[in-house]
């Protein structure tokens, strides 16, 4: 439910990206510079809260991190600058970030405990919804302002937290390494210089990702609308397409990772998303740019979530965190690098930037091979 939840606020905020940029008035480059805002938020937060779930627990954080989410979602669209809209994403962000983390670690100690490798199922919770808070976000686009709908995503979220949260905090994570098992862990973990490289390696395989799926949130429907002239509603349907496939192809996950393995998901995902992203950048209509953007989730579907789990499994919350603020360093880098590239070329240019790091992910997925189960 907090993966769903996250997913779900997550996709509400991106499709009224467009009348945000409208309201405040900003340009290509500016707003790219304002949605930095949520990656340096997230990034800053990351591993901190790696540390906070050690100490407290996983589950405490998400709980915690899933009042802060909501609270902050409304933020955005109080805002009439481009200055205003970035420092309020830095609060969007850092709960973003937070929860990102914390609910990831637990979905590790689950995995562990099932032994199976079932966390793309989790992550295809967020999809799905991200999938329904981008459908519904299309749908209300024309009859309810940016800032009543944010406002009652914040009132849902709540909700779902205060029905779901009890439940989360009853139960103690299997594998949660408690202050007292810390010292004899975690340092020896942080000694093994092989295991830190592995760490760093599904970091940046996560990062190359990252930036595709933070690109079409951040800039799908913008591409739809301005350069295909689609209705708002057909632009914001973009993403949910997007999320969509993602969710089937993480639901199909952990068959395909039983099936191929890590190595060969991996590299099949990154080429897949490539081939999508081409088509969905330089299509000449509105329907083609939606294959190219549902061919693109498909590919991207299952790589960030084998990357943050395999890094999970060797360093515990530290390792997810570590990966995270690496994958999310490709969300820092895409908006105002897809931003300045809009402006010095054109959107659908700098959109094949995420063809290139799908298929940079995928040769990296390669290289990983040894490091792997698969």
């Amino acid at each position: 439910m907090f993966f769903a939840l996250d997913g779900f606020l997550f996709a509400g905020w991106v499709v009224r990206i467009p009348a945000i940029k409208q309201q405040t008035g900003a340009s290509a480059s500016t707003l790219g510079l304002a949605l930095l805002g949520v990656s340096a938020g997230a990034v800053i937060t990351m591993m901190l809260t790696g540390r906070l779930c050690r100490r407290y627990g996983s589950h405490a954080v998400t709980v915690a991190c899933g009042v802060l989410l909501p609270l902050s979602i409304a933020l955005p669209a109080q805002t009439h600058s481009a200055l205003s809209l970035g420092l309020v994403l830095l609060v969007f962000g850092a709960a973003y970030g937070g929860m990102n983390v914390a609910m990831n670690s637990a979905a590790v100690d689950l995995v562990a405990e099932l032994r199976r490798p079932v966390m793309p199922s989790f992550h295809a919770a967020f999809s799905l919804g991200g999938m329904v808070g981008a459908g519904l976000g299309g749908l209300v686009a024309g009859g309810l302002s940016a800032s009543t709908h944010l406002f009652l995503l914040a009132g849902i979220g709540l909700l779902v937290t205060a029905f779901a949260g009890p439940a989360l905090l009853r139960h103690r994570p299997a594998r949660t390494a408690p202050a007292a098992r810390a010292p004899q862990r975690q340092p020896q973990r942080k000694l093994d210089p092989r295991a830190r490289r592995i760490v760093v390696l599904f970091g940046v395989i996560a990062l190359c990702t990252a930036y595709g799926e933070g690109a079409l949130a951040d800039w799908g429907a913008l591409h739809l609308e301005q350069d295909l002239d689609a209705h708002p509603g057909l632009a914001a349907a973009g993403y949910a397409l997007f999320a969509l496939t993602m969710t089937i192809g993480r639901l199909t996950g952990t068959l395909l990772l039983e099936r191929l393995g890590q190595t060969r998901t991996l590299v099949l995902g990154g080429a897949v998303a490539a081939a999508g992203m081409l088509l969905g950048a330089l299509a000449p209509t509105a329907w083609l740019a939606l294959a190219g953007f549902a061919v693109t989730g498909l590919g991207l579907a299952n790589i960030f979530p084998v990357a943050v789990g395999r890094a999970g499994e060797l360093a515990g919350p530290s390792g997810v965190a570590a990966a995270s603020t690496l994958g999310y360093g490709g969300m820092l880098l895409g908006p105002p690098a897809i931003g300045f590239l809009a402006d010095w070329f054109s959107l659908p240019i700098a959109l094949t930037t995420v063809a290139l790091l799908a298929a940079a992910a995928a040769a990296l997925g390669y290289g990983a091979r040894n490091a792997t189960h698969a």
